[in-house]
């Protein structure tokens, strides 16, 4: 069933106060799974773009009119992804998108924004590939404010060998587009450094006992695994390991972070790392305000974001878009697109401050400087590094001369 979600003001976020805007919408859509396995990152991601667009209609709205998001729910479904993209574009009428968390589905959508000239801006999905669909396009309307997993992927590789100096790990990585893609990243990654992974297994979504799979990792004398799924999956591998009594690091993607993984896998779940763009500490005045006010507004179980890079990256995501709409002076697609291209003001967020985030030819807003490492701690996630916190009271932008995963341009 289709889930609408129409904003004006802080229509239905308590607390905040509505202002009368009385001129026609902006409508943006918001697509993510906001029920089943992937729900986590999809209603933390879509409660980031509510939060933000109601401070944005707040403060008057954007071209003197009010946001409103299209929400849907693709259920993490190539074919419902696609259905929804067409619905947004000819019923609703959207003049951008947000969201998309799984790659597979963001594949099999973004050429219909594509062709119809809409930008879309990934907040979440980190396949590699995502950005660079349309390259050979006179065009490209896809835009990413996520660590894409061409930076992951050399991050989880210099934490495992070169930070902890293990010669001999697994990869574990589920069967869909997110996972496979992402363990071929893994691979190349290791090749860099002239390591051959001791095994390479393969899961799919819904699968309870990863017995095989561990075993084989197991006897191959691994020393750490590497992953690549999403949480409730890698909590049966971190389930597996307390079951077979073999107990090793789990090092993988910033899905580690997810709840269902926090929670599925409990104690034998804590000690894993994963890339993040946003950890739940109020490091700076910024993410202090966000924390509070995502807190206040969803009420979240045990205080905890479900999915707290999927919030700050949403989040983010509408403020960039208002940010080229102001600057265009419509919603006009292509016209969005370039503002995009060529964001004149920087935008304060709270994965970090934007300036200049994105070019004709480069549509990432992350990189390699910007993630830190976090580890799961007393069933949250918290800094790995003592450093890396003390960084993250920095401001950090982008450097699109970054070459490690850690040094910070201040």
């Amino acid at each position: 069933m289709y889930r609408y979600c129409k904003l004006t003001g802080a229509l239905a976020l308590a607390g905040l106060n509505t202002i009368a805007l009385a001129a026609e919408p902006i409508k943006i859509g918001v697509d993510g799974p906001f029920t089943g396995g992937s729900s986590s990152m999809g209603v933390s991601m879509r409660d980031g773009v509510r939060l933000a667009i109601a401070e944005i209609n707040k403060a008057g709205g954007v071209l003197g009119r009010p946001l409103e998001a299209v929400e849907r729910d693709d259920e993490a479904k190539n074919e419902r992804g696609v259905q929804i993209a067409q619905e947004l574009i000819n019923k609703e009428k959207v003049v951008a998108a947000v969201g998309y968390i799984n790659t597979g589905v963001a594949l099999a959508s973004e050429r219909f924004f594509e062709e119809a000239k809409i930008p879309v801006m990934n907040n979440v999905a980190t396949g590699s590939v995502l950005t660079h669909q349309f390259d050979k396009e006179p065009e490209n309307y896809i835009f990413r404010n996520a660590a894409h997993d061409s930076i992951q992927a050399p991050m989880i590789v210099e934490e495992a060998i070169t930070r902890r100096h293990f010669t001999k790990v697994a990869i574990l990585a589920d069967s869909t587009n997110y996972g496979q893609l992402g363990r071929e990243d893994l691979e190349r990654a290791l090749s860099s450094k002239g390591i051959k992974p001791v095994a390479v297994e393969k899961f799919n979504i819904k699968d309870v006992d990863m017995t095989a799979q561990l075993l084989k990792a197991k006897e191959a004398g691994a020393q750490a695994v590497l992953t690549y799924g999403i949480g409730p999956e890698l909590a049966q591998i971190a389930n597996g390991m307390t079951k077979l009594g073999w107990k090793v690091p789990m090092i993988g993607s910033w899905t580690l972070s997810m709840a269902n993984y926090i929670d599925n896998a409990g104690p034998g779940g804590e000690g894993a790392r994963m890339p993040q763009t946003f950890i739940q500490e109020p490091t700076t005045p910024k993410r202090q305000s966000f924390i509070i006010s995502y807190l206040k507004t969803f009420n979240p179980k045990n205080a905890r974001m479900d999915s707290p890079v999927s919030a700050a990256q949403g989040y983010d995501s509408i403020y960039l878009l208002a940010a080229a709409i102001k600057q265009a002076g419509s919603t006009d697609g292509p016209k969005i697109k370039a503002a995009l291209e060529d964001l004149k003001t920087p935008i304060e967020g709270v994965v970090t401050t934007y300036n200049k985030p994105f070019s004709a030819k480069d549509h990432e807003a992350i990189t390699a400087n910007i993630p830190v490492f976090g580890e799961v701690k007393g069933q949250r996630v918290v800094y790995a590094y003592a450093e890396d916190q003390k960084k993250a009271s920095e401001v950090r932008v982008k450097d699109p001369n970054a070459k490690g995963a850690l040094t910070v341009k201040k």
